[in-house]
């Protein structure tokens, strides 16, 4: 009788730990707060960095039905920004390409910016400044106009539009510097991440997202190689006015030995400027006058440089070549336009470099945009990149949630990793191969360059393919 008694009490000792252990885990893996007594401090997703991208990803995620159940937090170090569209132009833009436009349709932002401004650009020419060699690209190209020219603080704009319908399941923490990130352990069981803002309480989340930019706090928590480097290179920006009005619909980039100087058109009789030049020039432009900052910019846009014979030679015969193979010229240029004077107030630099981490996610944890990756804006992809992360990594998401995967476990994450460095690493590596390029003047390089231009630039099928690429 005393062991039956025993026995009848083990077993209720049995069934009341695993009941515990069983409602614990239920607690520590669902979506739902991991103190009873404290709800409000946990979140299914939270996002780092309240940008371009960091605001469009937790904007995308929250509108996504798959995942309206779950709680998004994002986290933004700045104050809020001001409301009203201010009547000059802004120097920091973005070149969007379809693939961006497309996603910020999606989410509704694009009826936002083009209530407000932007620019379509419906041809690009690059061309050398050590010999005659060139490329366009226009809209017959492809079937999408090349890219859209909108001011970084629009596109922001336009999405936080849409954020503050997103009262239900998104919340918004503007002015919140975080103090440190814990992580969850690979061999735990669970995916669990803590937020801690020197300003506030400290958050739990099943997956936290960095888009907190090139210097990632985020990042540097994870312990991941992050291969970098300087191209001892500034950017300059400026809004310019052109000599004259015209149908500015046209992107132009020159390549300098010192780097590319670009016009991106805004109106009709402003562009946008972004000059990659070395530091001691970018300082030098920046301390100019006006006047003499215009004279510069013309001299680089129009001076012709020193030409070697060889390279001189060598490009006339091979256009020759190409043009008897192809039966069309190669080499029609269109005179790009003249400036006639630099906004007020408008001229601004910041560094150049390039950085790739090796990893985009860990356990519990995901990179997106310049936290992941950073190039030269010599091809105006960096800003594509990210965008195309947050369309990758929101689509990933809502299928594992669909397939009753966590938010934070690897496989899906994984996914993530492997299809966005297949886009994101030839298109850096070309960028960067570009730059490395067309920054020297040695003979052998400069033909082969040149050549290079001329053979793409007659062959429609490759400029296609290229356009395609950019356009993802």
């Amino acid at each position: 009788m005393m062991k039956q008694s025993l026995n009848f009490y083990s077993c209720i000792h049995v069934t009341k730990n695993i009941f515990a252990n069983n409602i614990s885990y239920l607690f520590r893996e669902g979506s739902t707060s991991t103190n009873l007594c404290d709800e409000n401090k946990h979140y299914d997703i939270v996002v780092a960095g309240g940008g371009m991208v960091g605001t469009t990803l937790a904007c995308t995620l929250a509108q996504a039905p798959r995942l309206s159940g779950k709680k998004i937090l994002l986290l933004e170090g700045s104050p809020q920004q001001a409301k009203d569209l201010k009547p000059q132009y802004s120097n920091r833009v973005s070149s969007l390409n379809s693939g961006t436009k497309s996603l910020l349709e999606l989410i509704g932002a694009w009826k936002h910016i083009a209530s407000a401004r932007y620019k379509t650009v419906k041809k690009m020419q690059v061309w050398e400044a050590c010999s005659d060699a060139m490329i366009t690209f226009s809209h017959d190209d492809m079937a999408e106009d090349i890219a859209y020219i909108v001011e970084n603080d629009v596109l922001l704009a336009a999405v936080n539009k849409e954020v503050k319908e997103l009262t239900e399941n998104l919340t918004v923490m503007h002015e919140s510097k975080i103090k440190g990130y814990e992580l969850p352990q690979c061999y735990g069981t669970t995916c669990d991440v803590r937020v801690h803002l020197e300003n506030g309480p400290s958050y739990v989340c099943s997956l936290l997202i960095g888009a907190d930019g090139a210097n990632s706090q985020v990042r540097k928590a994870m312990g991941i190689k992050y291969l970098s480097w300087n191209y001892n290179q500034m950017g300059v920006v400026a809004t310019l006015k052109l000599s004259e009005p015209t149908e500015n619909v046209v992107a132009w980039q020159r390549f300098l030995p010192t780097g590319p100087v670009a016009l991106l058109p805004l109106t009709d009789e402003l562009s946008s400027l972004v000059w990659s030049t070395s530091i001691e020039h970018a300082k030098e432009l920046l301390s100019f006058s006006n006047e003499r900052f215009v004279d510069s910019l013309n001299d680089a846009l129009w001076k012709k440089l020193p030409r070697d014979k060889i390279v001189d030679v060598a490009t006339q015969r091979f256009n020759g070549l190409l043009e008897s193979l192809f039966e069309r010229s190669s080499t029609v240029q269109q005179l790009h336009p003249s400036v006639s004077s630099v906004v007020e107030g408008s001229r601004a630099a910041f560094p150049l470099g390039f950085g790739h981490a090796t990893r985009y996610v860990g356990k519990g944890v995901a990179l997106v945009g310049d936290a992941a990756h950073r190039v030269h804006p010599l091809a105006g992809q960096g800003v594509n990149l990210g965008f195309g992360d947050v369309r990758c990594l929101s689509e990933l998401l809502s299928e594992a949630v669909f397939n009753g995967s966590l938010l934070g476990s690897l496989p899906h994450l994984l996914k993530y990793e492997t299809l966005r460095q297949r886009h994101n690493l030839p298109m850096m590596l070309t960028i960067d191969g570009l730059q490395k390029l067309y920054g020297t003047t040695l003979t052998p390089l400069v033909v082969l360059r040149s050549f290079g231009l001329q053979l793409t630039h007659i062959l429609n099928p490759v400029k296609k393919m290229i356009m395609n690429h950019a356009a993802c």
